[in-house]
């Protein structure tokens, strides 16, 4: 017996694989039509066939297919694309945004008619750098699970980059500036990239004047905030860096700031990681008036117009709760 098609949009991403071997857009029924849009639009996030592929869990020959019929149905070329890039054309452009209008309003009735706009349920999954994650995320998460029983809660607390369309997050929180992307954002606040020291180190080493006095001075490196032993410096609007020889080189923040309170040497780090630090006196800013510009915090987001209760629910937390915080609003 042949299994029927699913007709929501979940029901399009789990038909993809079965449906898209064995029909053609020529058929012109409404299922090929929103796998093709689901199939185009997903190349276009993913940035490329490949990763659509793996998405969706089908060939890349299969998505090559789906959106060479989709192009000669339309008569436009929709993506120029060559062995080295992908992008997509004027017409691609504009058919991109109608599709994800499209997906998005299917994807709303359904919710509504099951009552998942009204209810948050389901999975989902945020991200956040790990000591973001511990000081500021944790308590949101916390408060939100007890408001919405129905919802459980992937932490992916990282200090990478998440892709949310490719590794499936729903939403991130981003320090620095966003690259040009389909994503939604909403910025929250600011930190500073700071040098800082225990009182006792300035007591017995000094405050150095300049950058370049760094040199004679015991330095600590944060890897995941400075991957390289190159800082970075502003002075009146000019950019430079200056080479360090860190004394202790580690990959988590929380051990540079213990080294750095326990007096070894001078460390740089973001305004927020020490604030509570720097409340109770245990570290010290070094060279404040030389500071690189503040870097946006943003809260990251991949739904659209019609973004569902689970993911309102949640961004609405985290932005009053982020928005209100001290330490971003420096």
């Amino acid at each position: 017996m042949t299994e029927p098609p699913l007709t929501t949009v979940e029901g399009v991403r789990a038909n993809q694989r079965r449906s898209t071997r064995n029909s053609s857009l020529a058929n012109n029924t409404d299922m090929d039509r929103l796998q093709a849009m689901l199939t185009f639009v997903t190349v276009v996030e993913t940035e490329g066939f490949a990763s659509a592929a793996r998405k969706l869990a089908v060939s890349p020959s299969v998505i090559s297919r789906v959106v060479t019929e989709l192009e000669e149905l339309l008569g436009v070329r929709l993506l120029t694309r060559t062995t080295r890039f992908m992008r997509l054309t004027e017409a691609g452009a504009a058919y991109f945004e109608d599709c994800r209008r499209i997906l998005g309003e299917i994807e709303a009735a359904e919710l509504s008619a099951a009552g998942e706009r009204t209810t948050p349920r389901g999975q989902l999954t945020i991200t956040a750098p790990v000591l973001f994650g511990k000081m500021f995320i944790t308590a949101v998460v916390l408060d939100y699970l007890k408001h919405y029983p129905e919802v459980n809660v992937n932490c992916w607390f990282l200090d990478r980059i998440v892709n949310l369309v490719d590794e499936g997050a729903d939403v991130a929180i981003r320090i620095g500036e966003l690259p040009s992307s389909s994503l939604q954002a909403v910025r929250v606040g600011n930190v500073r990239r700071v040098m800082c020291a225990a009182p006792s180190y300035i007591e017995q080493h000094g405050m150095p004047k300049s950058p370049e006095a760094l040199a004679r001075h015991t330095t600590i490196l944060a890897s995941s905030v400075s991957p390289s032993p190159e800082w970075r410096f502003n002075d009146a609007g000019r950019q430079f860096a200056v080479q360090t020889l860190p004394r202790l080189i580690t990959t988590t923040n929380d051990s540079a700031i213990v080294a750095a309170i326990a007096g070894l040497g001078i460390t740089n780090l973001m305004s927020y990681q020490i604030a509570p630090e720097m409340e109770e006196g245990l570290l010290t800013i070094v060279l404040a008036e030389y500071e690189p510009s503040a870097l946006p915090v943003h809260v990251v987001h991949r739904e659209g117009k019609h973004v569902n209760q689970k993911v309102r629910a949640f961004l609405d937390l985290v932005i009053d709760k982020l928005r209100a915080e001290p330490s971003l609003r420096q």
